[in-house]
């Protein structure tokens, strides 16, 4: 997992900036999310609402799925559950998600191809 932490936790920013990703907790399909984080970005936001943002590390996706027309980076995200009378927790079910833009999500996505959510087989 990338390190992440509440803006409002830092008493002082990163001073690589450029490695991180500005992150609202309440967003849909990458909307208000930030790559090229700048000092102002931060400043810009009331303190009081910076418990309502994230400041996480960049994740460098590379370009690995064979496509007709290319390589496709790619994000495999794991539901697990766990029972409380069980020693671990369950796998129940995936998303497979194929990006070409910037972020993985619709919104970075439009207009491209081979993009979008699928679902991962694993052999048992």
């Amino acid at each position: 997992m990338p390190e992440c932490k509440f803006l409002n936790e830092y008493s002082s920013l990163p001073k690589d900036l450029d490695q991180y990703v500005l992150k609202p907790l309440f967003s849909f399909s990458g909307s208000g999310v930030i790559f090229n984080v700048t000092e102002k970005d931060i400043l810009d936001i009331p303190l009081s609402e910076r418990k309502n943002f994230l400041l996480q590390r960049k994740v460098h996706y590379q370009p690995i799925v064979q496509a007709p027309d290319g390589l496709v980076k790619t994000e495999i995200r794991l539901l697990f559950l766990w029972n409380d009378q069980a020693s671990r927790p369950q796998l129940i079910t995936n998303l497979a998600r194929l990006s070409r833009g910037e972020m993985i999500g619709v919104k970075f996505n439009k207009d491209k191809t081979w993009v979008g959510g699928s679902v991962c087989f694993f052999e048992s």
